[in-house]
């Protein structure tokens, strides 16, 4: 499997996010990918595009605008349009509601405070790799850190998530005032997830936990030729 991490400048959890990926993909040979914002292609063979968290040009104008419109979020958008996945957290998901890959957006805290702690969440669906390896209703303990969490979608959007079973997380005690709890949702084909908590914090014992090992022991197993039929 080859992953691809993007970087912008105020990213800060790509480094994790690479150490995540290549920890639970050591056995089947992950290889993991740093691809600067400015650079316009993806390497060959990519499989996923993840979108790490941090303050992307310093969250100005809207969290993840500006990297929105960088030359490698064009690169993001034809992997995905192509049917490659793609994984966005925290920064990564404002990225990927900015980029149009995902509804709704990202708005500031409901108590309009910067949060920072672990919290519970709810594993809402088991139809996708990204949560495969959890049960539904399995409770899990994540990492958050953001000012801008709430997640805002209108009615009919969210009535359309639940019908559709594209609700991946949600919150037990909802932190940032995010419309239905929601932590994470996922796009029409399911190969796109987008998710304010942090997994990749919480892959190593020594850091504290690792209910996020599943979801990068599950995503090692991609592989291009598998993709065309996943």
């Amino acid at each position: 499997m080859h992953a691809a991490i993007l970087v912008f400048p105020g990213s800060n959890c790509d480094r994790d996010l690479k150490v995540a990926f290549e920890a639970a993909g050591a056995a089947e040979g992950v290889k993991v990918s740093m691809i600067w914002h400015k650079d316009q292609e993806l390497p060959d063979g990519v499989d996923i595009v993840a979108v790490p968290g941090g303050f992307s040009f310093g969250d100005y104008l809207r969290c993840g605008a500006i990297a929105a419109n960088s030359p490698v979020s064009e690169a993001l958008r034809k992997h995905v349009a192509r049917g490659g996945y793609a994984l966005g957290i925290c920064n990564g998901f404002q990225v990927l509601t900015e980029t149009g890959l995902l509804p709704g957006a990202l708005r500031r805290n409901a108590d309009q405070k910067f949060t920072c702690k672990t919290v519970a969440l709810d594993v809402a669906t088991q139809n996708s790799v990204f949560t495969s390896e959890y049960s539904v209703g399995q409770r899990i303990n994540t990492p958050i850190a953001n000012h801008d969490g709430n997640y805002f979608v209108d009615a009919d959007t969210l009535a359309q998530l639940r019908a559709e079973d594209r609700i991946a997380f949600t919150y037990v005690d909802n932190p940032n005032g995010s419309v239905g709890d929601i932590a994470g949702v996922l796009s029409a084909n399911r190969r796109v997830l987008g998710m304010m908590p942090h997994p990749e914090r919480a892959a190593d014992a020594a850091l504290g936990g690792t209910d996020g090992v599943a979801m990068f022991r599950a995503l090692s197993g991609l592989a291009a030729g598998v993709m065309a039929t996943a």
